[in-house]
């Protein structure tokens, strides 16, 4: 599912804004009439967005500045990836020569045949060896690679500590399975005055999402290891819908208004009205600065349940029709705007705290080995956010399987959507029919795959 923050504070961004761009205009072009390589890159920070668009700005004529046979044209909109227009741009060449995509479309761009084929020239990337391997796995298909991860996240529970302290709960312990969330929330509830003890997303396809997310968390899986069937008519599927179902009707600990969507629990989170809901660590910076909340209420523990965490991110392919030239420019600006520990728009810790952008947040980490220990070196050195209020999501996190979603991961949270919603807006949902009706769909959709 669409990650939340394309750095550290707002919401990911950047394609072109029209299919009516001509394809020298958006997609891959030849190397420009000056002698240089031009690249057009995408997921550029909107002008709403001012400091973020400014460090974007400056790593780009850093780069340039090393690079003076490079040219690299940036283009911006909101979101980075639109799910709406993306198939429609990969089909009609409308692609910028590197491009943004979800872990989840990885597969699906190499099938439409719309993806550069990098192996021969990951030499030219630096640090190519020292990210993740299962996440450099993501873009790697039949033994070639397609892609390059630039960020990733894990799926934990953000709580309020001061409605924790309210209710008689410890924060510093915070609930471990799904019978202590839905303790704890049947207290957080209890306080009145419009207090929500747990809250969950149920449409626009963030339902489905999150009954994934959930669904690991209990040591279930949406679809089988081979791709082929859904596995969601299950115990822990049940047991995923019975525990909403318990929450919303018989603790009233999820509130009436439901049909939910980020944004709405999010607002109801910063305005201290939530006890609990499952995010990444990235939702936290949107809670404060959007929302009104405050960081030192706010904490993250791991899923629930100590089984399984969804974990996702984002990464930059390259257009099928890139020249040689344009891979290996393309291949350096990965190094130097993502790449390179402590440095660059992702890295450079000491500029974002300069600028008031929190650093410390609890990010998975993309590195490994050296290139590990000099980014945590310096992410420490200039942490400027409560750390402590973390640490139980670092430490559980080590202990839970991490799964990347489904593959059709969209049309299956469609699916899934319309029985999340269900449970939660209908007390006599039938939750057995609706994981049957889900689990036909979904097979339906894997077998036109």
């Amino acid at each position: 599912m669409r990650h939340t923050g394309f750095r550290r504070t707002v919401v990911a961004i950047g394609v072109c804004s029209s299919l009516a761009l001509a394809a020298t205009a958006c997609g891959s072009g030849d190397d420009g009439a000056s002698g240089k390589t031009r690249i057009t890159v995408n997921c550029e920070p909107p002008k709403s967005a001012k400091v973020d668009r400014r460090f974007f700005e400056e790593d780009i004529a850093s780069f340039e500045r090393q690079n003076p046979d490079i040219d690299v044209v940036a283009h911006d909109a909101f979101p980075c990836q639109d799910p709406k227009t993306f198939d429609a741009k990969l089909a009609g060449g409308q692609m910028e020569d590197v491009f943004y995509t979800y872990f989840t479309d990885a597969r699906h761009v190499v099938d439409v045949s719309q993806a550069a084929d990098l192996t021969p020239y990951l030499k030219e990337l630096k640090s190519y060896d020292t990210i993740q391997k299962q996440l450099r796995d993501i873009y790697t298909v039949d033994g070639k690679v397609y892609g390059v991860p630039r960020t990733g996240y894990s799926m934990g529970l953000v709580y309020h500590r001061g409605l924790f302290e309210k209710a008689g709960l410890d924060p510093d312990k915070p609930p471990a399975t799904w019978d202590e969330v839905r303790a704890a929330a049947k207290k957080i509830a209890a306080l009145g005055d419009g207090t929500v003890g747990y809250a969950d997303y149920s449409a626009q396809n963030q339902g489905g999402w999150h009954f994934t997310a959930e669904l690991y968390s209990q040591g279930g899986d949406v679809v089988s290891a081979d791709g082929k069937k859904a596995t969601v008519d299950t115990p822990e599927g049940h047991a995923v819908l019975q525990n909403l179902h318990d929450m919303r009707w018989t603790d009233d600990a999820m509130g009436s208004k439901q049909l939910l969507v980020i944004n709405d629990v999010q607002q109801l989170m910063g305005s201290g009205k939530l006890g609990m809901y499952l995010s990444a660590p990235d939702n936290i910076p949107i809670l404060v600065k959007e929302k009104g909340g405050n960081y030192k209420d706010l904490a993250l523990a791991p899923m629930p349940g100590g089984k399984g965490t969804l974990i996702g991110g984002d990464g930059y392919m390259f257009n099928k029709h890139d020249t040689p030239a344009q891979i290996r420019a393309g291949l350096k600006w990965l190094d130097h705007m993502f790449l390179t520990p402590g440095k660059g728009f992702l890295g450079d810790y000491a500029r974002a705290k300069k600028n008031d952008a929190p650093v410390g947040l609890p990010e998975p980490r993309l590195f490994t080995g050296a290139a590990d220990a000099k980014d945590q070196q310096v992410k420490k050195a200039n942490a400027n956010v409560p750390v402590a209020n973390y640490q139980a999501f670092l430490d559980g996190n080590q202990r839970l399987q991490l799964k990347i979603e489904p593959p059709n991961a969209q049309q299956i949270y469609s699916v899934l959507d319309s029985v999340v919603s269900a449970v939660l807006t209908k007390k006599d949902a039938d939750i057995d029919q609706l994981l049957k009706d889900a689990s036909g769909k979904i097979d339906s959709i894997l077998a036109r795959s």
